[in-house]
Order: C-alpha cells, then structure tokens, then sequence
C-alpha cells in the first residue's frame, strides 16, 4: 500500500476598509463606527435611481500605495467594473468592485516561515499576491427580535466605504504561515497609514480558501504540484489566531474525509469562534458567475509614470527596511530591531530619544535605550521619550540613599508580592522588572537600577 501524506493549501483573500474621510463613491462620512444605523447613508450608498457614483481619489490612490508595499505591478489602466449579484446588504443589486483590470497585480511578500519547531531555524518564503484591487463595502445585516418576532434589518452605514481586496497565490503550506503573512499584511498597511486595520470593528477581514492534496510517497524529488479540485473558503475571520484555527480545523476535517474516501464540499464555512469550529454557509459547487460588466458611470482609470512614481515617493521606509537600518545604524541585533519596529509609533519614540542624545552629546549607547523600550521599565504611552531618557540617565547615577535604607525598601516590596518572587524564582524575567519597579517607586527614583537588582537577587 502507498504511503499518503497531505499538503496544505492555502490561499487568502483579505478586505481592509480605508480610513478615507468619506466614502468610495459619496460624500458620506466614512467614520460610521459606532454611530446609529442607517445615519451615514445618501441616495448613492442606498442604491436609489438616478444616483451617479464619483470616485474617491485618495482611496484610488492609498490602494496603489499599498500594491507598490506590496511590490506588485501598477498598470497604467485601470477601471470599475459592476459585480452582480443579489443579496440583502447590496441595494443596488450590484457591488462596484474591479474584474479584470485591477489596480494593482503581480506582486509578493517575503516572510520569516519557521520550519523547525525545536531548533526554530527560520526560512525566507515569497508568497504571491495575485491581485489588489479596489471596491465598496456593503451594509451589514443585524439579526434581531421586533416584537417578540425574529428578523433580519439592515444598516447601510458601511455601504459604500471603501474596501481594498488582496488575493494570495495558494503558496501558504501551513496555518503558521498564514497567521506570519496576515501579521506582516497588517504592520505594512498601519506603517502606511491607509487604515487602522482594526479587526475587532471590522475593517480588516480575513477570508482563507483551503484545501489539502495527497502526496503519495513524499520522499520522491518529483512532487505532484496539481491544485486539489475543490476549495473550501471561511468567510469573515477577525483574528490572526482564529484563523490559524479555523485551518487547523478544516486541515483535519478535510483528511478525515479523504481518508474515509470522499472529497470534501466545496463550499462557504462560517467561524465558530466559541466552539472553534467551522460550519457550512453556503454550497459553492462551481465558481460564481458574477456577471461582470464595466461600470458605466465612472471613466477609466489612466496612469502616468510621474504620477505612478509620486505615490511610491509617499512611502517613507516599510518594516523590513527599517530594521536594517536599525541594525546598521544602531548596532542592534535583528531580534531588538525586530521588536522596536513592529510599531510604528515604537520605533518613532526610540529615533526621538536618540535623537536627543545626540543633541546633548550623552554617553548612552542605543543598545541601553533599546534595553529599556523593549524590556518595558517604563509605560512609554505614558512618558515622553524626554521623561524616559531623564529616568535612563538617573539610572546611571550612584545612588543616593544608604545601603541599609535600600535593604528595608527591597524587603518590603518582596514581602508586598509574594506570587511576583515566585514567578521570578521561576524563570520570568518580567517578574524581576516588576520588583524593581515597585522599589524604583518607593525610593521616588533616588536608587540606582542595579543596586537594586543586585539587593533583590540577594534577599529573595
């Protein structure tokens, strides 16, 4: 009997709602979070005849921003095309969205795959991207009771938002993979600045298409590279780990079906997010024939070079740029400029209190202020990078109460926490920084730093 083993396949399609102003095609305000149904809305996002769509030029012009990030190919023709289909949400009966002349195309992202989980040797892996295109949101279907009676109502606040799609290439081989690239995805799209990406209110939704295939005798050099048959999309995932999930989940399921000799449906699932299941939404035995026709309320899109290249000029530096900067300029190790830049706001707050070192001309390496941001010895949300470059230089000073003073505060704190000393006899780090916090507070800051480490290392 032939030894069968199964292989991932996993492509993504993701929406993230831009934070432009106003909407796609109106001049609704697009801040409708929060705000009571159906209050952000005009005859355009409700569909009403006679109603003309005008396009939003910033939102056209953050989607090629990120095709750019996205090191795709920017075509200097581009247009709308009409989306048919019927469904409660879209008052038009139609979604404007783009079909065969996308903004953008043909590009890829590089990640950090892990590939030994012991050794956590980690491998650069280019994953696709097919497509990054532009369209509008629908509204949002509530389910509620009126009158004691269960019904569906409609809010079309969201209508017409504008919405970014990016489809994958089917190049991720494991839920891992697909939670490295759904992170990376949203850290450019906020170093950019287009959207908050916000996945607890919506406005990025991640949507896996997966399937498995049979590799027969998988130490052979010849690999079968044939897509399976069937592909089975989760629709409407707001986490980076419930989608890591909802693969895991449909992985086993599809072998367990495979195995007992069917091919899985294909179909749209929903995520169970208490039950960490999916489960069946819709049958999806052929692919949709949306009718596709060209919007014809709305020009073509035609590019020019200079134009095209004004927009790449708008990205200042992506992440992975930065953190070799960080490492050439700084001298930081990849891991400390990995976790400086994996905020924006973060690495900003560091270049700022080198800066100021360097106007004062102060004898503090960047390794030190690096140390401090990364180990959290201070709430940067709450300090100035002036306040924590004043604390880091207090630091350096000899201290200013006695031996025997410091000896009582130590020993306070550590009868004061008990659960933080049993946590740092085991291992944690954290817990150390914690104490030493604690008695950096007691002592109003007149205590250096590592005489009190030197005190709690010796009294606990």
């Amino acid at each position: 009997m032939n030894n069968i083993n199964y292989e991932t396949i996993v492509g993504l399609e993701i929406h993230v709602e831009l934070k432009t102003k106003s909407k796609m095609f109106c001049g609704c305000d697009a801040n409708y979070f929060g705000s009571q149904p159906n209050t952000h809305c005009c005859p355009v996002c409700l569909g009403l005849p006679g109603a003309l769509p005008v396009p939003n030029k910033k939102a056209i012009e953050w989607c090629v921003m990120l095709g750019i990030a996205l090191n795709c190919e920017i075509p200097l023709f581009s247009k709308f095309d009409m989306k048919n289909y019927f469904y409660p949400d879209l008052p038009k009966g139609y979604q404007i969205s783009q079909y065969d002349k996308p903004l953008a195309r043909n590009g890829w992202l590089d990640i950090k795959s892990e590939i030994n989980s012991k050794s956590k040797i980690q491998n650069k892996k280019r994953i696709g991207i097919t497509r990054v295109h532009m369209e509008e949101d629908t509204g949002k279907l509530m389910h509620a009771t009126v009158n004691g009676e269960k019904c569906t109502l409609i809010d079309f606040n969201r209508s017409s938002v504008p919405l970014v799609e990016i489809v994958t290439e089917p190049d991720i081989r494991s839920s891992e993979e697909a939670r490295i690239f759904l992170k990376k995805l949203h850290q450019i799209i906020r170093y950019i600045g287009i959207s908050d990406a916000d996945m607890e209110k919506g406005s990025m939704r991640l949507e896996p298409n997966i399937s498995v295939r049979e590799i027969r005798n998988p130490k052979s050099e010849i690999r079968n590279e044939e897509l399976p048959k069937y592909k089975v999309e989760v629709k409407n995932i707001n986490s980076f780990n419930f989608a890591k999930k909802a693969i895991d989940y449909e992985i086993k399921r599809h072998i367990e079906l495979l195995e007992s000799g069917k091919v899985p449906a294909q179909e749209t699932r929903g995520w169970d997010e208490k039950k960490g299941i999916t489960y069946s939404q819709r049958s999806k035995e052929e692919a949709h024939d949306y009718r596709y026709f060209p919007e014809p309320d709305i020009p073509p899109i035609r590019w020019t070079e200079n134009q095209i290249l004004n927009i790449k000029n708008q990205i200042y530096e992506l992440p992975d740029e930065k953190i070799k900067r960080f490492m050439k300029d700084y001298k930081l190790s990849e891991y400390d400029a990995t976790i400086l830049t994996d905020e924006k706001e973060t690495a900003e707050y560091y270049e700022k209190i080198i800066q100021k070192i360097i106007d004062n001309k102060q004898q503090i390496t960047e390794k030190v202020i690096a140390n401090w941001i990364i180990n959290k010895k201070a709430d940067i949300s709450k300090v100035t990078p002036e306040e924590l470059l004043q604390l880091i230089v207090k630091s350096f000073q000899k201290s200013t109460i006695s031996n025997e003073e410091l000896d009582k505060i130590v020993k306070k704190v550590i009868e004061a926490n008990p659960k933080a000393v049993v946590d740092y006899k085991g291992g944690k780090q954290n817990a150390l920084m914690f104490l030493l916090g604690k008695v950096m507070r007691e002592t109003k800051g007149l205590a250096n730093p590592e005489e009190i480490k030197k005190t709690i290392n010796h009294l606990i």
